[in-house]
């Protein structure tokens, strides 16, 4: 196997881990509303404050892996040109692999500085950045799985 499909094939599975992982942090963290009275409760309440980390933590890694990692070595194994995020996001909307829109996408990577540094601190805006995430795990994990399926399709790993 050369080099790139050595490449493609790791991302593609360390992402698809990476998927399942926020899945179900995502689960255990909605189980019930992620108000703003429950992110005022985050300095006493430990185990919350765990798994808010993990969700940030996880929806960040995999929209970082799968946007900046994956994207471009799925393109590259193509023969398509690699270019800026919002390009390969745009390529990717025309490939089918991604539903939405490429500025839904940017809309969301946002998300995570604001969900980072308004944590603790206002929780109203946390939960509102909290949320939003929440709404866009869908998307992320419908990324994920139709570049894998895109590139078992195509046999490019």
């Amino acid at each position: 196997m050369d080099a790139a499909r050595e490449r493609l094939a790791f991302l593609l599975e360390t992402v698809v881990l990476e998927a399942e992982h926020l899945q179900a942090t995502d689960q255990r963290l909605f189980a019930e509303a992620f108000t703003p009275q429950r992110a005022a409760t985050l300095r006493a309440d430990a185990l919350l404050a765990e798994r808010l980390d993990a969700f940030i933590a996880r929806f960040a890694r995999l929209q970082d892996t799968a946007g900046d990692k994956l994207l471009p070595a799925l393109l590259s194994r193509l023969g398509e040109p690699v270019a800026s995020v919002l390009d390969n996001l745009d390529r990717a909307a025309r490939l089918g692999l991604l539903a939405q829109t490429s500025e839904t996408w940017i809309a969301a990577r946002t998300l995570r500085n604001l969900m980072v540094h308004e944590y603790i601190r206002n929780p109203e805006r946390l939960a509102e950045a909290v949320n939003q995430a929440h709404e866009a795990v869908p998307m992320l994990v419908g990324f994920v799985q139709a570049c894998a399926s895109f590139a078992a399709a195509r046999r490019l790993v």
